[in-house]
């Protein structure tokens, strides 16, 4: 065997939705923040997401974490994520994905019965209070960057499917919110081809007719997830209720989506219709569960947000090594239109 590169990686699903996390096989990367080192990969290494995701070593229904030091001194340590089309400032699933890899292969010691310390993502400082038992990780509970919200019912013009009433809101990334029955979905999985299909033509739609930019960081911009929300029901302090988020190129995220139950809380905050320290039970179209809570309430360059927690599960699945033989044809990987939408 002859590699050219070899990487050390821990394949993990939180509440069903797969990430690599790279523990091994890249020291560090130029950048002070992990927001720098993000943009250095994204503009100058963009090579090691493409060997990690595209085929034939990945796919387009998952991610890719790279563990990184940290400079910041309120931190342990840092990732990176890297998903099929973006390197995005944060994501929940990829969060509970690297703390369970970190804790359960021994990188970050595990205490039990609670661990707790704080990654820095790209887009921020992430806490994450960890139940842990018998060496195993029985919940990822992270304190989200702040969530707020852009636009309310926001008239967006779509081909094909008409005037359509969206939400936008920040989560960690941005993303546009329509209610799933105003376009005859039940949010079941047989639909989950056809909400792809209706919900990559609003989100393009969205992202062209409704710029926006992080107020603080004008490098995070642009909507570029899109989520369909189910009806809410409520007992006692706890609301339940179902959605589906759509990543890029086109796929439904496995799991209820991180990002997203912190900027559906957003949206509900600023609707009146959940209150700090009630729990949001937010189910995937698979059944799986992130429980979300609004924890505090603040402020981001003078507009309104609220500081949400996400908690979920991860599993380990596998733990390998990724490497190409100097003679593969495909060091970076290669995508077809059949599952990618792009040919590259």
């Amino acid at each position: 065997m002859r590699w050219q590169r070899a990487l050390t990686v821990v394949g993990v699903h939180a509440e069903g939705e797969y990430g690599k996390v790279v523990t091994g096989g890249v020291v560090d990367v130029p950048g002070t923040t992990m927001f720098d080192k993000m943009c250095y990969l994204r503009d100058h290494a963009d090579g090691l997401r493409k060997f990690l995701l595209f085929e034939p070593r990945g796919a387009a229904v998952h991610s890719a974490n790279l563990v990184l030091p940290t400079s910041n001194p309120r931190a342990q340590v840092g990732f990176v994520i890297m998903e099929s089309t973006e390197y995005p400032p944060m994501s929940g699933s990829n969060t509970i994905c690297t703390v369970t890899a970190l804790l359960e292969t021994g990188i970050v010691p595990l205490r039990e019965p609670v661990t707790e310390f704080t990654l820095e993502a790209p887009g921020g400082l992430v806490r994450v209070t960890c139940a842990c038992r018998g060496g195993k990780v029985l919940q990822v509970k992270f304190r989200n960057v702040p969530s707020f919200v852009h636009h309310l019912d926001a008239s967006v013009e779509v081909e094909g499917v008409g005037s359509i009433r969206v939400d936008v809101a920040y989560g960690g990334m941005h993303f546009a919110l329509v209610d799933a029955a105003s376009l005859g979905f039940r949010l079941t999985r047989d639909e989950a081809r056809d909400l792809c299909a209706v919900g990559q033509k609003i989100k393009e739609a969205a992202r062209e007719q409704l710029p926006v930019v992080h107020p603080e960081n004008p490098g995070i911009r642009d909507i570029t997830n899109f989520e369909f929300t189910g009806p809410v029901r409520q007992r006692g302090n706890r609301l339940t209720t179902r959605n589906a988020v759509v990543v890029s190129p086109g796929r439904i995220d496995r799991s209820p989506c991180g990002t997203g139950t912190s900027a559906r809380l957003a949206v509900m905050h600023a609707r009146k219709q959940i209150r700090k320290g009630q729990i949001l039970d937010h189910e995937s179209l698979i059944g799986t569960h992130f429980l979300g809570e609004i924890v505090g309430t603040t402020r981001v360059a003078g507009k309104p947000a609220i500081v949400p927690t996400v908690g979920g599960r991860g599993w380990i699945t596998s733990i390998g090594q990724y490497g190409y033989d100097p003679d593969d044809p495909f060091p970076e990987g290669y995508t077809l239109s059949d599952a990618w939408l792009t040919a590259l």
